[in-house]
C-alpha cells in the first residue's frame, strides 16, 4: 500500500482529526499538537548538532515521547482509537527521568547566578532555541486544557522538558568550554 503526501482534503483550511472529525487548521488542537511537532523537528535540529553524540538516546526518547504527545492532542475521541494510542501512553517516571538528569547535570555546572543568554556553542544554541519552542507548545497545550480534556501529565512532562533543554543547554556550553553567556 503507497500513501500520497497531498490529499486535497486540507485546501479549504481544515484538517482531518485522528480518530475522526475535522476543525479548522487554526483550532486550538491544531496548534497544540502543531507546536508539539514543532518541538520534535527542533530536538532533530539539536541531535543533529555537533557533539552529535550529546546526550542522545535522552533526546531520541524525548522525541518519541512527543510524537505521543502529538497523537493524543490530535484525537478528540481517544476511546475511537484506543488500541492504536496504546503504544503512546507516557508515565510519571519520565518526568521523574528528567529531573534526575537536571540533577546530575547541575552537579556538573557551577551554580547558576544570573540570567543566561541563549547563546554559546553551537549545540548550546538550538537546545536554547528548543526550550523556548517547548514553552510555546506547553503554552498552547494550556490553553487547549482550558476547553478540552488533556491529560495533567502532558503539561507538567513539557514544563519539566523546558527545564532539562535550559540545563542542557547549559551543560553543553560547560563542556564545549564557552560557559554561560550572561545578561
Amino acid at each position: 500500500m503507497t500513501f500520497r503526501i497531498y490529499t486535497r482534503t486540507g485546501d479549504e483550511g481544515a484538517t482531518g482529526l485522528f480518530g475522526g472529525g475535522r476543525v479548522s487548521k487554526d483550532h486550538p488542537r491544531v496548534q497544540a499538537y502543531g507546536d508539539v511537532d514543532e518541538l520534535n523537528s527542533v530536538l532533530g535540529v539539536v541531535r543533529a548538532t555537533v557533539p552529535a553524540d550529546f546526550h542522545d538516546a535522552l533526546l531520541e526518547s524525548i522525541q518519541r515521547d512527543l510524537f505521543s504527545i502529538g497523537g493524543h492532542l490530535a484525537t478528540p475521541d481517544p476511546e475511537k482509537v484506543r488500541e492504536a494510542l496504546s503504544k503512546a501512553e507516557l508515565s510519571e517516571e519520565r518526568v521523574t527521568a528528567f529531573e534526575q538528569a537536571i540533577d546530575a547535570a547541575d552537579a556538573e555546572l557551577p551554580p547558576l547566578r544570573a540570567f543566561v543568554l541563549p547563546a554559546g556553542t553551537p549545540k548550546a544554541a538550538v537546545l536554547h532555541q528548543a526550550r523556548t519552542v517547548c514553552r510555546r507548545a506547553e503554552r498552547s497545550v494550556v490553553h487547549l486544557a482550558h476547553n478540552e480534556d488533556v491529560p495533567q501529565l502532558f503539561i507538567t512532562y513539557l514544563n519539566r522538558l523546558s527545564d532539562l533543554l535550559f540545563t542542557l543547554a547549559r551543560l553543553a556550553n560547560h563542556r564545549g568550554g564557552s560557559g554561560d553567556v550572561t545578561w
